[in-house]
């Protein structure tokens, strides 16, 4: 199984992987450590030579290795020179006359830098967007790098000699490349679902980058707010004739490809390595076979290793699709017809469609069969890459991708038609968690989602932190203080009333609900009005009229919250917060007795060396043994104070599949009776993980068994722990006891 690291290293090599390097030359890379890059290309049929930047311009080593190398390769390491013509001149002298420079460079008018990443040289946001103005302004300020436009690099290549240069845009970064654009070529498709953008600094974003490169085009203005360029230096007959590459390098050895789009019309597909040639060859294949059902596909044929097809000037069905429904509802509607129908006919069918739910099976499914992999000509989807195909696969759960894929980072496409519209018109509703669940994984292990958890954590921003930094921008602290953090102020003396009756007041419900009693849900949707949440009756906001002031507290429990604030300002209410899914919210927390633990007892003293003080451990506990025991009891040695989640009797339905021996209630009160257990709390349904029990809670340590020690899973969540300033302890497994051996005990009448 590959590990994050040799995925990482693979996505890494992306940046130059696909790049021509001509057989047998001579490449000099500037770099005193072996990275990937190095690992790379010192495996091409080519002579490679690593050198230290200081040591690239020293006189003697210039002198003796003058007009030696064919290719000089930098990356990101010009931008730690304060004095950049001296090294771009002496480079200049170690190429031969029809050399290649090859640099790697950062943009300092990036986009990720307006949507609030910080410079990745001063650590600071908005220095390069300044031009590094406040940050070298003093004279006892320490260089540590920067960033340059594009309009600062061709000044500084031009004065250094290097008339002849190009620049390739980097999407998202030279850390992470993904997409690749030569400076005279722009996307035809829609990036929005394409990117996932990666920052230096997740945590200060507050803004959705991969949403703005639709406008960037549009103005004009995409390559030169690229967050990075790969920059080519080379005579005319001697530089690439790329236009653009697709590196899919986040797939792992076996998966890993690179799509080259050339200026000659030709598009090739390789494999990144050995292990990927054979799925090239299925690829020819399963279009051979689609083709042979009647579904257009572009010619498709394996030339010197690689699979190649004709370029394509046409729309991108994502877009051609996107453009129908802003424009005119039923004729994409039709259209969205047509492709389904394309879905079913491309295979035989191995079960018919019974009209319950389940749809047809297909002989051959292709999992990829979506907009965002067709171009649309003369009235029909032509199919490319369908590189992924399935032995007796359920068309439904292709038709739900194709949806998925659709809407997929454009939102506002759900205020023009909502997504479920179309989940219902082709009859997917019934089964809809299935196809879904199908549809991730399927994405999960292609991406290696799993594996690279930790790595996108670090470097990707989620939604949830994404809101919270952009509201925190709209207003005064003492606002922000009020309507997002003192929520509950207020809320223990009236009547709560939660506005909105969507998955943020069932969530708040879940989480918060047991602490805080909800009076009564309003909302504006008079549908909804006579229904019920949790047994909480929804009525319309009229109902806070029918308050005195003083009586109640709102809290708003919709995402787009600013039309709900209006509203309530409008009605004269003032006593409100806005519910963040995302923020945390620490529940009430009961005392410790002190009768417990009477002052200058031996306890006491005991219990002032504890090394945490408040504790978290999660279960079932059916069936309670002594394992169970000796985790509470190992888990209070070390803690002040004890809690203890227990499932639901739906969640282990959910989520174990199988039917608890005990009730829950049951459960939780021999948990309770335990002496160890300071408190016994319901582990919400859909809300379950560390995550949320962390949010919840604030607990200093989590305790769990040691059969989790290794699951990457539970690895992951004990960095999210460690970053919030928490633990993560492993008790060892109880072998000989445990519920699954009592219940197979049970179950085979030995008990």
């Amino acid at each position: 199984m590959e590990t994050e690291k040799d995925i990482v290293k693979g996505i890494r090599q992306g940046l130059l992987q696909w790049y021509h390097f001509k057989e047998g030359s001579k490449i000099l890379y500037i770099k005193n450590i072996e990275d990937p890059l190095w690992e790379m290309l010192k495996n091409l049929p080519a002579e490679l030579q690593c050198v230290s930047i200081s040591r690239s311009c020293e006189e003697n080593w210039q002198r003796e290795h003058e007009g030696s190398f064919d290719y000089l390769i930098a990356v990101e390491d010009l931008e730690y020179c304060e004095h950049t013509e001296k090294y771009l001149r002496g480079w200049r002298r170690l190429l031969k006359e029809d050399g290649t420079l090859l640099l790697g460079m950062n943009n300092r008018l990036g986009i990720r830098y307006f949507c609030g990443d910080r410079d990745p040289y001063t650590g600071r946001n908005f220095d390069g967007v300044e031009g590094y103005r406040r940050a070298y302004a003093k004279k006892e300020d320490e260089f540590a790098g920067r960033c340059y436009s594009r309009s600062e690099l061709r000044d500084m290549l031009t004065e250094a000699g290097w008339r002849d240069h190009r620049f390739f845009s980097i999407l998202p970064d030279l850390q992470n490349p993904c997409l690749i654009y030569a400076e005279d070529y722009l996307p035809n498709e829609d990036l929005a679902t394409r990117v996932f953008s990666t920052y230096n600094y997740p945590d200060t974003v507050f803004l959705e980058e991969a949403s703005l490169y639709g406008s960037l085009i549009e103005n004009g203005i995409f390559h030169s707010m690229a967050n990075a360029w790969l920059i080519e230096c080379a005579p005319a007959d001697r530089a690439s004739d790329v236009l653009h590459v697709t590196c899919s390098t986040e797939r792992g050895r076996e998966k890993a490809v690179y799509t080259v789009i050339h200026r000659s019309g030709i598009v090739e597909k390789r494999a990144a390595y050995p292990e990927g040639e054979e799925r090239l060859e299925k690829l020819v294949s399963n279009s051979r076979d689609l083709a042979e059902h009647g579904i257009a596909v572009l010619e498709t044929k394996m030339e010197q290793g690689a699979c190649v097809t004709p370029y394509v000037d046409a729309e991108v069905g994502q877009v051609h699709l996107k453009k129908l429904l802003q424009t005119d509802v039923e004729c994409f509607l039709r259209e969205m017809d047509h492709f389904r129908d394309l879905i079913l006919h491309s295979s035989d069918i191995a079960e018919p469609d019974r009209g319950d739910g389940e749809g047809a099976i297909l002989r051959r499914g292709y999992l990829d069969m979506v907009p965002l992999n067709s171009f649309y000509r003369d009235g029909t989807f032509v199919f490319y890459d369908q590189e992924f195909c399935e032995e007796n696969y359920p068309a439904n759960a292709i038709i739900t991708r194709m949806i998925a894929t659709f809407y997929a980072g454009n939102v506002e496409l759900e205020k023009i038609l909502p997504i479920n519209t179309l989940f219902e018109r082709y009859g997917l509703t019934k089964h809809l968690e299935r196809w879904r669940k199908m549809e991730w994984e399927f994405l999960g292990e292609l991406r290696k989602e799993k594996e690279l958890r930790k790595y996108h954590e670090r470097y990707r921003c989620d939604g949830e932190t994404l809101n919270a930094n952009r509201q925190r921008m709209n207003y005064s602290s003492d606002e922000y203080q009020r309507l997002f953090v003192d929520i509950f102020r207020n809320a223990d003396t009236r009547k709560l009333i939660l506005f909105g009756s969507g998955n943020f007041t069932k969530r708040f419900l879940a989480l918060y609900g047991q602490d805080y009693p909800v009076y009564a849900i309003v909302d504006n949707n008079e549908q909804k009005w006579g229904q019920e949440i949790e047994g909480i009756t929804i009525h319309p906001p009229k109902l806070l009229n029918e308050l005195q002031s003083g009586e109640y507290k709102v809290l708003i429990c919709i995402k787009n919250y600013l039309s709900v604030m209006r509203q309530l300002d409008d009605m004269g209410v003032r006593e409100y917060s806005i519910f963040d899914s995302g923020k945390d919210y620490p529940r009430k927390r009961k005392p410790i007795m002190q009768s417990q633990n009477p002052a200058g007892s031996e306890t006491a003293q005991v219990a002032v060396r504890k090394k945490y003080h408040t504790g978290y451990i999660a279960g079932v506990f059916d069936l309670f043994h002594v394992g169970h025991l000796n985790m509470f009891k190992r888990a209070k040695e070390q803690c002040e104070y004890l809690i203890v989640g227990v499932v639901t009797d739906e969640g282990v339905r959910k989520y174990k599949e199988v039917e608890p021996f005990i009730p829950y209630e049951e459960r939780a009160e021999m948990v309770r009776s335990c002496r160890y257990v300071d408190e016994v709390v319901e582990i919400p349904f859909n809300f379950g993980g560390t995550r949320d029990a962390w949010r919840l809670h604030h607990f200093d340590c989590q305790f769990s068994g040691s059969d989790y020690v290794d699951d990457p899973d539970w690895l992951n969540e004990k960095e999210f722990l460690e970053k919030h300033g928490a633990e993560m302890v492993f008790f060892p497994y109880t072998e000989s006891t445990s519920s699954s051996q009592i219940k197979r005990l049970i179950e085979r009448k030995l008990m």
